[in-house]
């Protein structure tokens, strides 16, 4: 068999050489995600730079703890006090730069912690990095580029599978009247499995090495792009010596090849003698019970877990991972059922004239052509049209829920703005901050909060989304709290940790909904000393000035003025570029995989067809029907792909509008026509050219 499977290679090489493509990208991609995500993990510690003459820092402590729950990170670190700045200055030389977070000594770092004690951190070595700014962002950076290099391996991983699993199943498709003549020839099923599983584990070595290789050259540029687009910190590189994602990048390509192959083998293992005797021109036995059984299977499991988690935790569907992963069950149902819907549509379609009867029926006869088309344009329409949806409807629900919470004419926003006077308008200042409350007897939870000022003028202008309470209750003994709260009860006590640590016991004022996750908790600037305002909602009166006059006047704060309008677009714009850029890369792979999937399956198909040409021909067709014919029945499989890919995107969308109603939240559902869009032209665009070069040149004869 060994000796079979090398000349099957050598003489059908176009048809495994799709497979040999998409397997060796997919290890590339596996090997560079997997460079990327060791290099984020075991990243080189960086040097202090705030206090590196320093051999130790004093800073402030950063976290909260409630009697073992935690720890949690502050809003931002407490001071070092004057006391302890005093004990430090009398055991050497302090050091420090205007900010009361962190100071530097030059002492002996065990007495250092002998005095400090508890009353602050001590670090010493490369721990002195914790007190630059840069320490914090570099970590949220990190982890960002963690989160993408994953979702963009797990997709990768996804579509190699799909993409291969169909290359392999249609080539054997094709190769019946092979197999026929080999069980003619005396071979048995156990026999043609094995020659399948040869030829499967040969591409699979082969296109693992070449895709190592490609990985080892991608890693570095992946990372300089990550870098020039601000997703990576400027000093991350790849990390030398890392050949864990090498050994796991090679070995899942070899598993994906041969379970690729097994599905396909066993098929054919079923083809007896009689196969090499029959013709048959309209594809039948394509959906087999285990296909259908599993299609349905999934199907289900998707409608479930959709309607599970609308009913259970519907900000569930917000989320990053859940609308990442969720398409894909329902995308892997509709393709193995796609050879029960590829028929009825395929014949609802009203083409004229002769040319469209003849795309219409040849696209319902051939099935597994239609199917393995349709396929992979189904995976790319429907994650181009489910992923940036989701997420850009999520985005243009926060920004709708942010301007409608307040009844501002003018925001000003900026970092630590100084108070203004607006005669004849009413003016709210706040200051972002955190409060953090122990649920579930153990866990310690982190809200976002805002600290307002003047709570009458917050209460004039403030429209949140109260469904229990009154916002003008808010006082510096009290708090409005969110339903996602354990206790959300008006009037109930609550204990809490501010932003700064020290507790409280508030009272809940106002209930406000869940909404899509902003709406926080609202408290007094009382409860959040340490917090600088960075925000100032004003709203005009009848008996205000012009409002260039008052655009004037606020200008004054230190902050950018805009309409709140614009406030709205700028702080939550449709998608952010880190977030973009993230799903470009998973639509990238997608379409890169439905390029190689389009080309190689209607080259294997178009190759084949030369003796249903020449019967066109003999009947009387020219030769530019024929390549029309040919064109059309392309575009109508790949419209048939789009059409499956845009109905998993009105469900994934459908579902989250639902999810969006049910808390409270606007719903704005965004489809993105121009990506789905673009998506389908470059699959059509692919399809017409690889259906038309090979039918190009069989019908020269």
């Amino acid at each position: 068999m060994l000796t079979v499977a090398l000349s099957a290679l050598r003489t059908r090489w176009v048809s495994f050489a799709g497979s040999f493509v998409a397997l060796a990208l997919g290890v590339g991609l596996l090997a560079t995600m997997g460079l990327g995500l060791a290099s984020t993990v075991g990243a080189p510690e960086q040097p202090p730079r705030r206090f590196a003459a320093s051999p130790v820092v004093v800073a402030g402590t950063d976290t909260v703890t409630v009697d073992g729950a935690g720890p949690k990170k502050l809003d931002r670190p407490r001071p070092v006090d004057s006391g302890l700045l005093r004990d430090l200055q009398a055991l050497g030389p302090v050091t420090a730069d205007g900010t009361p977070d962190a100071v530097g000594i030059d002492a002996p770092a065990a007495a250092v912690r002998k005095v400090v004690g508890d009353r602050a951190r001590v670090l010493t070595g490369a721990g002195r990095r914790q007190a630059d700014p840069e320490a914090e962002r570099d970590a949220e950076a990190l982890t960002t580029v963690n989160a993408l290099l994953g979702t963009a391996g797990g997709v990768t991983a996804f579509v190699s599978v799909f993409v291969v699993a169909s290359t392999f199943a249609f080539a054997v498709a094709l190769r019946a009247r092979e197999f026929g003549l080999l069980r003619t020839a005396g071979a048995t099923p156990g026999q043609i499995r094995r020659l399948l599983l040869t030829e499967a584990a040969w591409v699979g070595v082969l296109a693992s090495a070449a895709g190592c290789a490609l990985g080892a050259w991608g890693a570095p540029r992946l990372a300089e792009v990550l870098v020039r687009g601000d997703t990576a910190p400027p000093w991350f590189t790849i990390g030398d010596g890392i050949l864990w994602p090498y050994w796991t990048a090679f070995s899942t390509g070899l598993l994906v090849a041969l379970c690729g192959a097994w599905a396909a083998s066993r098929r054919a293992g079923h083809i007896g003698p009689m196969a090499a005797l029959r013709e048959s021109d309209v594809d039948s036995g394509v959906l087999t019970p285990v296909r259908r059984i599993a299609g349905c299977t999934l199907l289900l499991v998707g409608a479930g877990l959709l309607v599970w988690t609308l009913a259970t935790d519907p900000s569930g569907l917000l989320k990053r991972k859940t609308y990442t992963t969720r398409p894909m069950v329902l995308i892997t149902a509709v393709a193995l059922l796609a050879p029960l819907l590829v028929r009825p549509l395929a014949r609802a379609l009203p083409l004229p004239g002769a040319t469209g009867l003849l795309v219409r029926e040849s696209t319902a006869a051939a099935l597994r052509r239609t199917a393995a088309v349709a396929a992979p344009v189904l995976v790319t329409v429907g994650l181009a049209g489910s992923l940036l949806g989701t997420a850009e409807t999520v985005t243009a629900a926060k920004a709708a829920e942010a301007r409608r919470q307040t009844s501002a004419h003018l925001v000003v926003a900026g970092e630590a703005l100084r108070p203004v006077r607006v005669p004849g308008a009413t003016v709210s200042a706040s200051a972002s901050t955190a409060v953090f409350v122990r649920e579930d007897g153990a866990a310690l939870i982190r809200s976002d909060a805002r600290a307002v000022s003047d709570p009458a003028a917050f209460a004039r202008i403030a429209r949140l989304p109260v469904v229990a309470g009154d916002p003008r209750d808010l006082d510096d003994s009290s708090i409005i709290v969110n339903e996602e709260w354990e206790r959300h009860t008006v009037g109930e006590r609550v204990t809490v940790r501010l932003g700064d640590g020290r507790p409280a016991s508030l009272r809940i004022a106002a209930v406000m909904a869940t909404g899509t996750g902003n709406n926080g908790v609202y408290i007094t600037a009382a409860n959040a000393t340490a917090a600088r305002t960075d925000r100032i909602d004003v709203r005009l009166g009848s008996g205000a000035a012009e409002p260039a006059a008052v655009r004037e006047a606020l200008r004054a704060s230190g902050g950018e003025v805009r309409t709140a309008d614009a406030w709205a677009a700028a702080t939550h714009p449709r998608t952010s570029p880190k977030t973009r850029l993230g799903l470009l890369v998973v639509l990238g792979i997608a379409v890169l995989y439905t390029v190689i999937a389009l080309g190689t399956t209607l080259l294997m198909a178009t190759a084949v067809r030369s003796r249903e040409f020449g019967s066109l021909r003999s009947a009387g067709a020219t030769r530019a029907r024929i390549l029309r014919v040919v064109a059309g029945e392309s575009l109508l499989a790949v419209g048939i792909g789009a059409l499956l890919g845009a109905a998993v995107t009105a469900v994934n969308l459908a579902g989250l509008g639902a999810a969006l109603a049910s808390l409270s939240a606007p719903v704005t559902v965004t489809v993105p026509w121009g990506t789905a869009g673009a998506a389908a032209g470059v699959c059509a665009v692919v399809a017409v050219a690889a259906a038309l070069l090979p039918a190009w040149a069989a019908t020269r004869r």
